[in-house]
């Protein structure tokens, strides 16, 4: 038994498997804001009316990922009515534990006010590796729908090797994409070497990045600025999978008729439970990490 009963608000089809997988390990867990949900709950699994019904025994809290969808509102996409993140913690006793995902100084700043624990399931380790796997398999996904030519024989360029510049220049050297990726650090030029993909410095994308046919921006930082923008070909792709602000002039891109998606939250869109089944393993890792296990 994980704790004695948890509380879920909010959240999309990823939360639901969450919530059926907790459900495996705690006797009572009540959820609020998924009156439109279509899929089946387990038995010990309680929709409750109001926050309070839901929040008020429960050791932890649990808010999806990402918690909010901006304008202090919870990402309650199976909710009837909107719901206040102020709401929330209004209704949270001191002492209860409050687990979320990408929280921001705002929410963790009133948490701490009201002598609520906060934690950020996102920031932990074992959760961005395994939601690298998604987000590459979902950004390939989309490099195949949006080309009219094989991704087998295209010439990719992955800015970045973090967690998902690796799993992603993998994958597409698997399918036989020739892959590039620019990197700002020799251990990363070392890593891409060792496992047999080009590299370039940041310092060399000027002159290279007119070659690809397929730009994956991973990098959480503009990078791609109206410069670079002026010698990419107006056939190739852009995919931006950093999160906001992203790492692309969308606007200047627009204007000159270049091709970029944005593309955030992939786990969540191209494969929902296997995300959820990573968001479980954290969040169970976290209380094991607590003595609550």
């Amino acid at each position: 038994m994980i704790m004695r009963e948890l509380c879920f608000i909010g959240g999309d089809k990823r939360q639901i498997r969450v919530i059926n997988n907790m459900a495996k390990f705690c006797p009572h867990i009540k959820i609020y804001g998924f009156d439109k949900a279509e899929e089946e709950l387990s038995e010990n699994v309680t929709l409750c009316d109001s926050l309070r019904e839901a929040i008020e025994n429960a050791e932890a809290v649990i808010l999806p990922l990402p918690y909010t969808k901006g304008r202090e509102m919870i990402n309650a996409p199976f909710s009837a009515e909107e719901i206040h993140t102020g709401d929330v913690l209004r209704n949270m006793n001191e002492g209860q534990l409050l687990l979320l995902g990408k929280a921001d100084e705002g929410i963790n700043a009133i948490a701490s006010l009201c002598k609520i624990k906060s934690i950020d399931y996102l920031e932990r380790e074992e959760l961005a590796i395994l939601n690298a796997i998604p987000t590459a398999e979902g950004a390939i996904e989309i490099a195949m729908r949006e080309t009219p030519y094989a991704l087998s024989l295209s010439q990719c360029l992955i800015l970045g090797n973090g967690k998902i510049g690796k799993v992603l220049s993998k994958m597409l050297s698997g399918l036989g994409a020739k892959v590039t990726v620019c990197v700002r650090k020799y251990k990363d030029k070392a890593y891409c070497k060792s496992m047999g993909i080009d590299s370039i410095f940041f310092s060399e994308l000027g002159d290279r990045i007119g070659e690809y046919d397929v730009i994956f921006n991973t990098a959480p930082a503009l990078v791609i600025g109206y410069r670079m923008l002026q010698k990419i070909r107006k056939e190739s792709l852009i995919i931006d999978l950093a999160s906001k602000p992203g790492g692309v002039d969308f606007e200047t891109a627009e204007q000159m008729g270049k091709k970029v998606i944005w593309a955030l939250s992939l786990p969540g869109e191209v494969a929902p439970e296997t995300a959820g089944d990573f968001i479980s393993e954290t969040l169970i890792n976290i209380m094991e990490e607590m003595g609550a296990v």
